[in-house]
């Protein structure tokens, strides 16, 4: 990488890019550190911000370019953006080309593909610091989105400003602010951010998501994008809480062996509901791990085994887990497979 000062390029800083160079530093440890780039506006700032800040920390940064081939001129936009991070002094700068699949529809697709790009980018440079230049709009429209499907105040607190290995360091910064210093740095290089024209489709559903904030910004006042990620941020203060108080009653509670989980349905019924829940929660990822997670339907049903049972039997959950009551206990048993 090129010296510290190359991003300065013997022209002024102004302000509001100092402060995209100040979250940068204040989210990074020294080390290895990858950007995930597209080329738009936000993530050209957030490299921009890098090439200043990691040399500052101390450490060594990369760009990772990911093309998802899902649009005609996606090569030349990834070549340009990477002449684009190369101009703020980057040297290490990378294209990967991804194949995007179907699985839970073309956005979940793309996120999956493009993260497992910049996990494999990151594992092969021994990095634990992949940054992300999603802003405080992008977190509002997150919270708006999981409020539309029902979600839970895990779901509801959204991104995290560090969820290692990811790092998000413009989450409390608005995207105004953002693509104003990306078109300050990087137009008088004759490099303009591209403007991605799956942002303003509406056959996805973040992009009306977006318009719909636009709208009921309108209506209810400024400040609302804000005030969204606020509740994001107290949210997953809470969640953090009940789930370490879920996790230390789990141990106190719950026996384990293997293929089971047992606990005493008094010791159960006395917690509090939010904490109880998340102990029926891990007693089940205790059996089958993460990925089998049980929704709010699963939940109930378990929950009324404990709190309002009247003789029910057994309920079948994901993983060929089932629940049931015996004796006063709630066990969680996986059923042997048939051979």
């Amino acid at each position: 990488m090129a010296g510290a000062d190359a991003g300065d390029r013997c022209v002024s800083v102004s302000a509001q890019a100092q402060q995209l160079r100040h979250a940068v530093t204040e989210c990074i440890e020294p080390g290895s550190v990858i950007v995930g780039c597209s080329g738009g506006p936000d993530s050209l700032a957030l490299a921009d911000a890098a090439a200043w800040a990691v040399p500052h920390i101390g450490g060594t940064l990369a760009v990772v370019i990911v093309d998802h081939g899902l649009q005609e001129d996606s090569a030349d936009v990834a070549q340009r953006a990477a002449e684009a991070c190369r101009a703020t002094g980057i040297d290490d700068v990378e294209i990967r080309r991804v194949q995007v699949g179907t699985e839970g529809g073309p956005e979940a697709a793309a996120r999956a593909a493009r993260r497992e790009a910049l996990l494999a980018a990151a594992q092969e440079r021994r990095s634990r610091q992949i940054l992300l230049a999603h802003t405080r709009d992008d977190q509002a429209e997150t919270v708006l989105l999981r409020l539309a499907r029902g979600s839970g105040a895990r779901s509801l607190s959204a991104m995290r400003a560090c969820d290692a290995p990811w790092h998000r360091p413009f989450l409390d910064l608005p995207r105004k602010l953002v693509q104003h210093v990306a078109r300050e740095r990087f137009e008088p290089l004759g490099f303009t951010p591209w403007d991605d024209p799956h942002n303003h489709d509406p056959r996805f559903a973040r992009v009306r998501v977006r318009k719909s904030l636009d709208i009921l910004e309108s209506e209810l006042g400024p400040g609302l994008a804000g005030n969204l990620a606020r509740s994001a941020k107290l949210l997953g203060d809470d969640a953090d809480a009940l789930e370490a108080w879920a996790e230390g009653e789990f141990e106190r509670i719950v026996h384990s062996e293997t293929g089971s989980t047992v606990a005493d349905i008094p010791a159960l019924v006395e917690l509090p509901r939010a904490v109880r829940t998340r102990v029926l929660r891990l007693m089940h990822q205790r059996l089958v791990g993460i990925h089998e997670d049980l929704s709010f339907d699963h939940i109930q049903q378990i929950e009324a085994l404990v709190s309002r049972w009247k003789g029910q039997g057994p309920t079948s959950l994901p993983g060929e887990v089932t629940a049931s009551v015996e004796c006063g206990r709630l066990t969680l048993l996986v059923q042997p497979q048939e051979m």
